[in-house]
């Protein structure tokens, strides 16, 4: 079996930390030309640097997932350095104002709709038709299983991430008919600054949700290896597909 991606082109989003620099990491091991993606360019040039003897080619492009014009020009960006985009991993996301529902803003309904779900669909119709025209593509959707049940005192997360799963849904059956794959990622709890919040008050005996069957936080390297096989070849015929990777925290 082989993971290859030699030829390709990957766009990915929130790249220079957390989950999306270990897909980033993947890929450029697989031979991909990766650009990696997000408001600070520090991270970004750091993971660069880092990724620099791995086979493939990683380039940091800043980009503000929330305004149309930075993302035009990354994706203009993208284009010029490696050409059509093979594969995006719309990674990037927010989450903003945890507390009761009724205490939540307009503001922040707003900023976790631009960031987690607007900035998925201003991406893809940049890219898409161009997958089109070539023959086929690949995109990743990094949801969550707030998607899938509630996250307690996480309304905008949880919404917006469903929403995500379920455009993965619609996106699937309108362009499975050119080869255009589009799958979702629904990760538990990892180990990352951004779910630093929810990890850190943990018991610390216990490191992990204690309805979770797999006794441990999940870690980037656990959603890495599923990006990979999604952005491949080897998936050429899974598309619409949700994958939970959760320690089973949802299997009771």
């Amino acid at each position: 079996m082989s993971f290859s991606l030699e030829g390709k082109v990957a766009f990915v989003t929130g790249g220079g930390r957390g989950i999306g620099k270990e897909i980033a990491r993947r890929f450029a091991e697989a031979g991909g030309s990766v650009v990696i993606a997000s408001r600070k360019m520090d991270n970004l040039q750091r993971t660069a640097d880092e990724f620099a003897s791995l086979p493939g080619k990683t380039l940091p492009i800043q980009c503000h997932i929330g305004k149309p014009d930075s993302i035009e020009a990354a994706i203009a960006e993208t284009e010029n350095r490696f050409g059509t985009v093979d594969v995006v991993v719309n990674n990037g996301a927010t989450n903003l104002e945890q507390g009761p529902s009724l205490s939540v803003t307009d503001a922040a309904v707003m900023k976790m709709v631009e960031i987690n779900v607007l900035s998925a669909v201003r991406i893809l119709r940049l890219t898409v038709p161009k997958m089109i025209e070539k023959g086929g593509g690949s995109i990743i959707n990094i949801a969550s299983i707030a998607g899938l049940r509630p996250q307690r005192e996480g309304l905008l997360y949880s919404f917006t991430k469903s929403g995500l799963i379920m455009m993965t849904r619609t996106w699937a059956d309108e362009w499975g008919k050119h080869d255009v794959r589009v799958n979702a990622i629904a990760p538990g709890l990892v180990r990352t600054d951004f779910s630093s919040f929810f990890w850190k008050r943990l018991d610390k005996d216990a490191q992990y949700p204690p309805s979770q069957p797999i006794r441990r936080l999940g870690e980037t390297s656990d959603v890495g290896g599923m990006a990979l096989y999604l952005a491949s070849d080897e998936s050429s015929w899974v598309t619409g597909q949700i994958m939970v990777i959760d320690g089973g925290a949802t299997a009771r």
